[in-house]
């Protein structure tokens, strides 16, 4: 098993780490502009071959401390280049460089080729040459933070290239990022099931050829040089892609022997039309493909048209092509009066212009198309039927408390806006009684299927007594109504935990019993929620950042999680690459919760074991050691089947069992929301080095009340 990376564009890459676990690949972590995937040599292969959105394939021969040039060109001489590059094959090197002692690509780059010439020249006698169009080896170099990796480039180049385009138009969708707009529509599904797919502005054809394609089960890479060898670095595996690029040609023949009829492209420019067929007989499937010069402002409902469909469209949005907001309405008017019960996967200049549409998004995503950031919006049904709103057949004006709440929630969405975009976040809290007077907080929950639905968890806060229950219902149905003004979500999705006043002063009353769960997704987990039956969620927002960061530090750890709750830091874990996960909770419900997440997420095992039992008497008796361990504890507990805990008086006796269960180089992650809380800080020195990390755990949702959680790490290695 080798680890290999996969670039793609910005914006893609969670979705193209979940592709690489389909083709095969034992592991897959997005990263920045691609995915970290653990497989065979043959599986970065089969990527190469079949990855839709991938831009490149990498398979590292070498990393190395890069200081400077000095350090690179030692670095790549000590490679074996014989065992790559064969005398008289040609040679090119694309590099990627960041920090003060390299600063110019081309120069690494420079350097790379003459390690290699230098060696094969004293090696073989002969020194190749350089082709950086169609070179038999293409090296890819990558320095920052001080380290270099160099691989091979096992697509010969990039891979959006699929071979079919022969015309493009001004502004040219990348065939992967066309491949993404169709993902995210859920075409495939849309396909199977019966549906048809529809370009209003098709352009040159990228995303209608691209949906034939998929639809055909055409292997994206079969149609690059006739899918022969990509690259002749000696070490490809020629057995492999031999037998790879034979079932891809059978499955090839049965998919287009299959092909449907059912693509339509319309465009109002006939030149564009025009280059869309001819693309279209490039790639082999213009007899299923209908194309029509047609303005989007003509378009109407067709005789014999499928009742479900996808329509999949990339209209104008940047400047140079002059995005006029009214062409974006008039898009929106016509998907709804002609196909109104389809789904619509639009890739928007910005959020403004998806806004022009006048089209709700079930779900949006950031993605980039070159260097233009775009918002993807996925709207299902295109217009939703108005039973939906039937309750509010006269909407009435938002009163004025109503109407301030509804303008701060709007206000905070754009303020959180370029951070949940980049961040992929789906779940978080939009107010958190921001106005004082409406005393709740307001929980948006996205869930991951498609089309997404929205949910809205909102928790009232305790009033001060003096203020009369009527005006307290009052606020609360304000703010409600604001909520649902803004979200647009109907009642049945709103999970409303109110408080009423009572012996022992104010609590929180009864709950739904609906046992109504939704699978929402955090990073690359997706987790269970139940919004209405229990006081809590089954995921602790405000943890976030920890569970990532959990998830970072997870790689090959053993990983002990205590006071469980639902497991949402073990599927982390898990996913993370944790060796091994330990989950302790006294709740047979919570654990059961928690094998749920991680079946959720294709985990399972004898490594990954839940152990119902008190988390302090359990770590008397356990002998185990762990590389990680993540330690939330409730502030109080009397349950029956254990002592009685209290976590200022058992935290120290807590955290000296827990740090006794670290390995040498473990880290122990201490978290409590009791607001009054003080860490012996003396008592705990005995025994670990311990630092308040608070301020790194809190996430910009939470901004307003930095007192929700505090957290610590502790190591056992004070130098650390």
């Amino acid at each position: 098993m080798s680890r290999f990376f996969a670039s793609c564009g910005k914006g893609l890459e969670y979705l193209l780490a979940d592709e690489l676990v389909a083709l095969g690949c034992a592991r897959a972590t997005a990263t920045v502009a691609g995915a970290n995937a653990e497989g065979s040599l043959a599986d970065a292969q089969r990527a190469v071959l079949w990855s839709r959105l991938a831009s490149r394939v990498l398979w590292p021969l070498a990393e190395f401390d890069c200081p400077d040039e000095h350090a690179l060109y030692e670095g790549a001489s000590r490679i074996d280049w014989p065992r790559h590059l064969a005398p008289g094959h040609t040679l090119a090197v694309d590099a990627h460089v960041s920090g003060e002692a390299l600063t110019h690509a081309r120069y690494a780059a420079q350097r790379v080729k003459d390690a290699v010439v230098d060696v094969m020249r004293a090696r073989t006698g002969a020194r190749p040459d350089v082709d950086v169009e169609s070179p038999d080896l293409r090296l890819n170099l990558v320095v920052r933070k001080g380290r270099a990796v160099l691989s091979v480039d096992l697509g010969g180049g990039p891979l959006h290239r699929r071979g079919w385009r022969r015309i493009q138009g001004d502004a040219p969708l990348k065939e992967n990022l066309a491949a993404a707009v169709l993902m995210r529509g859920n075409w495939s599904r849309m396909y199977a099931e019966g549906g048809a797919l529809l370009d209003p502005m098709c352009g040159s054809g990228t995303l209608v050829i691209e949906a034939a394609l998929m639809a055909a089960d055409v292997a994206p890479g079969l149609q690059r040089h006739g899918g022969f060898m990509p690259t002749g670095w000696l070490g490809f595996d020629t057995d492999a892609w031999k037998q790879l690029r034979v079932e891809a040609i059978e499955r090839e023949a049965k998919g287009r022997t299959a092909l449907r009829p059912v693509f339509q492209g319309r465009d109002i420019d006939p030149h564009a039309v025009r280059a869309a067929r001819e693309n279209a007989e490039a790639a082999g499937v213009a007899e299923a493909i209908e194309w029509k010069v047609e303005d989007v402002r003509a378009l109407a409902a067709a005789e014999g048209q499928p009742e479900r469909g996808l329509v999949a469209c990339n209209p104008p949005y940047d400047a140079r092509l002059a995005a006029d907001p009214a062409l974006y309405r008039a898009l929106g008017d016509a998907l709804k009066r002609a196909v109104p019960q389809w789904r619509a996967s639009l890739l928007c200049g910005d959020a403004d212009l998806a806004y022009a549409t006048g089209l709700r998004a079930a779900k949006k995503y950031q993605v980039f198309n070159g260097a233009i950031e775009c918002t993807l919006i996925v709207v299902d049904p295109i217009a939703p039927p108005q039973r939906e709103r039937a309750e509010d057949a006269a909407p009435r004006e938002l009163s004025e408390g109503a109407q301030m709440v509804a303008n701060r929630l709007r206000k905070n969405l754009r303020k959180l806006k370029s951070w949940r975009e980049r961040e992929g976040v789906h779940c978080f809290r939009a107010y958190d009684a921001d106005i004082p007077e409406y005393a709740a907080a307001i929980d948006v929950y996205e869930t991951d299927e498609s089309p997404s639905r929205t949910f809205l968890h909102v928790q009232e806060y305790a009033a001060p007594a003096e203020i009369p229950q009527d005006v307290q219902r009052r606020r609360l149905n304000e703010a409600l109504a604001a909520a649902r003004e803004v979200f647009g979500v109907p009642r049945e999705r709103i999970a409303l935990k109110t408080r009423a006043r009572g012996k022992g002063g104010s609590k929180y009353g009864q709950f739904d019993t609906r046992g109504e769960f939704v699978v929402v997704r955090e990073g690359r987990a997706r987790l269970r929620v139940n919004l209405f039956d229990y006081l809590d969620t089954g995921l602790f927002l405000d943890h976030r950042p920890m569970r990532l960061r959990i998830a970072d530090e997870a790689r090959d750890a053993r990983f002990l999680n205590l006071f469980a709750y639902t497991g949402a830091a073990t599927v982390h874990a898990a996913l993370g690459g944790a060796r091994a996960t330990t989950t302790v909770d006294l709740s047979a419900t919570y654990l059961q919760w928690c094998a749920d997440n991680l079946r959720e997420n294709g985990v399972g095992g004898a490594k990954h074991r839940l152990v119902q039992a008190d988390a302090m008497e359990w770590l008397s008796h356990d002998e185990g050691e762990y590389d990680l361990i993540f330690c939330d504890p409730p502030t109080f507990s009397n349950s029956k089947r254990a002592d009685d805990f209290d976590v200022q008086a058992a935290h120290v006796a807590l955290l000296r069992a827990a740090v006794a269960r670290l390995s040498r180089e473990g880290a122990l992650y201490f978290s409590n929301n009791f607001r009054r809380f003080r860490l012996d800080e003396a008592a705990v020195a005995q025994f670990a080095h311990c630092v308040e990390i608070t301020r790194e755990t809190l996430p910009p949702d939470f901004g307003r009340d930095a007192r929700i959680h505090r957290c610590w790490r502790l190591t056992r290695n004070a130098s650390r």
